[in-house]
């Protein structure tokens, strides 16, 4: 029964977590089915993880296999998928040299070290991180250090020491707390956890000015933003604006747990050695194997091209339920990553939401996400608008 499932977890789970009162199942494409049958349209794709939807069969398989041969083995040894996949990483993703990790919140750890050891090894001094008012980069030591919530912050503090925080699509105040102590700047190009606030053309210039002219790294998140989900393969191509590193994680595995941070040729040639870094399960043959078979049904499927295909007909009714409901005040976001302002209580809306059976996630600022698979059809769109109505009616 479904409730002895919850109440297992309930008796036995630290409750981090504000669950709602349902058992997931099983999944097909669009849609999730908990322990008693009932079907949920899923538009949070698990925190836009589930690119590719559920029970996709050839990454099914292709994971079953590599399960029947070895998925796990000690990083001091080579293996047949982990640089095939860092190969077809680099090349989506415009980057050079990548270490594998389990998560995005390590992602973003790796990079925050990367950044420190280049300025170590150049022997600059400098050791500070400006990062943005709004922002999230995970739930570790250090990627909280640099996240710009303070309910996410306080309980845990001092934290990472060396951190400042600008305001968001705000040259200016980033440019007054550039010192020559400052090593990198790190934001998300679409912040998602922070009420999906998208970067500015300007702003991402800026940035990458900056840094250019002080000899500070560019750190671009895109752990949720990445991987297709704005129309490009990975958000900062739609600028034209390279990072120096670049993290992500979610949606490169369909559900795999695996992240990863990438960097330029330039800046690990000063950075991380042997001894540096590590992560026994990062980069494990069952995790690269998602990777390498994700990106092959991306680009086969041209998924991307889909995004851009779908993207604007969620625009377009998302705005419109902007323009037909009083409660709901503004759009925001870009691609297949969007959000819509609510006045009404979110929990009461989610709830409602659940009922109709539409999954959906919050965000900073009175924020619903919208962030399904992207393999999400037009049919889907209405669907959800329809489910949405009522919960906000």
């Amino acid at each position: 029964m479904v409730n002895e499932k919850i109440k297992a977890a309930e008796e036995n789970l630290i409750h981090v977590y504000n669950r709602f009162p349902i058992a997931l199942d099983h999944g097909e494409g669009m849609y999730v089915y908990d322990t008693e049958g009932k079907e949920y349209l899923d538009f949070a794709a698990g925190f836009a993880v589930t690119g590719l939807g559920y029970d996709n069969k050839e990454l099914n398989e292709a994971l079953k296999a590599q399960i029947d041969k070895l998925y796990h083995i000690s990083n001091l040894y080579y293996h047949e998928s982990c640089g095939e996949a860092a190969r077809e990483l680099n090349r989506i993703s415009g980057m050079d040299r990548v270490f594998f990790t389990n998560s995005g919140s390590e992602a973003n750890e790796g990079a925050l070290k990367a950044a420190r050891r280049y300025a170590y090894t150049k022997g600059t001094g400098r050791y500070e991180f400006i990062a943005m008012e709004h922002s999230f980069h995970g739930r570790s030591f250090g990627a909280v250090s640099v996240t710009g919530h303070g309910p996410y912050r306080e309980p845990f503090e001092p934290l990472v020491p060396g951190v400042k925080f600008a305001k968001f699509n705000d040259l200016d105040s980033v440019e007054a707390l550039v010192s020559d102590k400052t090593c990198a700047i790190i934001l998300e190009p679409l912040q998602g956890e922070g009420g999906i606030n998208l970067a500015t053309q300007e702003f991402m210039e800026g940035i990458r000015r900056i840094c250019d002219e002080n000899d500070i790294l560019m750190i671009c998140d895109e752990v949720q933003c990445g991987m297709g989900r704005t129309g490009t393969m990975f958000a900062w191509q739609g600028f034209g604006v390279k990072p120096d590193i670049l993290t992500m994680a979610k949606a490169i595995g369909n559900g795999i747990p695996v992240g990863a941070f990438a960097m330029t040729e330039r800046v690990a040639e000063y950075s991380l050695k042997p001894g540096d870094h590590g992560a026994t399960y990062g980069g494990n043959p069952l995790a690269c194997t998602a990777v390498k078979t994700v990106i092959k049904i991306f680009e086969r499927d041209d998924i991307v091209g889909h995004v851009n295909q779908v993207a604007p007909y969620l625009t377009k009714r998302l705005d419109e339920l902007v323009e037909e409901m009083d409660c709901v005040t503004e759009r925001k976001g870009k691609g297949l990553m969007q959000g819509i302002v609510v006045t009404k209580p979110l929990a009461e809306v989610n709830r409602k939401a659940i009922e109709e059976g539409l999954l959906i996630i919050q965000a900073e600022g009175n924020v619903f996400r919208f962030v399904p698979p992207l393999i999400v059809e037009e049919k889907h769109i209405d669907e959800m608008i329809g489910k949405m109505k009522r919960a906000l009616s």
